[in-house]
């Protein structure tokens, strides 16, 4: 069965003019030319993406969209109607977004954070901002500790509600945040704590010493690249560190920790020295 709004391999079931049919157990499906690489023959297997076109046939292409089914991504509008929104989702037609499934009306331009389901009605991809019933901490598919895939969600007074892997929620405290995010950005982070109520916090980047250990090559790396030296301690800015080091002040300063107790750099008052 093919997957409509997902990647499926396909064999090459016959060439045409202006393409070639894949094999879907049926009639085929059109690869337009445009998106048919070089040298393919009948019967190659290619990766493709299955979607509805303009005219309601289903098409396959060699472009890789935005999002696919299931996915919650930020995606900008580029037209209105009085039936809704078409957002670009990177392929040659827009994805649409009923205006029953908009929280407050999209505008052109405007970017906006959705959900990409298929219409059961329609059996074509849809959006919806309404993205709060696809989320649930119930049954919780995540350990302690685990490294996940994060989505900004919105702002709280606390920090930050994030989607952990399209399916749960969770919090980001406004402690754990070290550069400027907004609603829609999407980073790896970590499950930091997990309550007996099932709710989450989470923080960006990876846990512990783990952590430590990815940053202090990059430091021994810049230490290197500047005579041995670089003129940033523990009362460094947090601002200017992250800037210098990609990294929060304080998984600077235990990396430095963990490398001066190896006995690969020396603390000063003016900076870290390579040993």
């Amino acid at each position: 069965m093919v997957k409509v709004g997902e990647y499926n391999t396909l064999p090459v079931l016959r060439e045409v003019a202006f393409g070639v049919y894949l094999d879907d157990g049926a009639d085929g499906i059109l690869l337009p030319k445009r998106f048919v690489p070089a040298g393919i023959k009948v019967g190659d297997q290619l990766n493709v993406f299955i979607y509805h076109d303009g005219e309601e046939r289903l098409v396959a292409t060699t472009q890789h969209p935005k999002g696919i089914l299931g996915d919650i991504v930020k995606l900008r509008c580029i037209s209105i109607n009085k039936q809704g929104a078409f957002l670009d989702n990177g392929l040659m037609k827009d994805l649409f977004v009923p205006k029953s499934k908009q929280l407050r009306g999209m505008m052109p331009n405007g970017e906006y954070l959705v959900k990409i389901y298929l219409d059961e009605q329609t059996g074509r991809l849809a959006a919806t901002e309404k993205i709060e019933p696809f989320l649930s901490n119930d049954e919780l598919t995540v350990q302690l500790l685990e490294e996940v895939q994060l989505i900004v969600f919105r702002r709280t007074p606390i920090g930050y509600i994030v989607i952990i892997n399209n399916r749960h929620t969770g919090v980001l405290h406004h402690n754990e945040i070290y550069r400027s995010i907004t609603e829609g950005d999407q980073f790896k982070g970590y499950i930091k704590k997990i309550y007996p109520d099932n709710k989450i916090d989470v923080a960006a980047g990876k846990p512990g010493y783990t952590r430590v250990d990815d940053e202090s090559g990059k430091i021994l790396q810049l230490l290197h690249d500047n005579n041995g030296f670089l003129p940033y301690h523990d009362k460094s800015d947090p601002e200017e560190i992250y800037e210098v080091f990609a990294m929060s002040k304080k998984t600077f300063k235990m990396t430095i920790g963990n490398l001066y107790k190896q006995k690969k750099i020396s603390l000063g008052k003016n900076g870290i020295k390579l040993l």
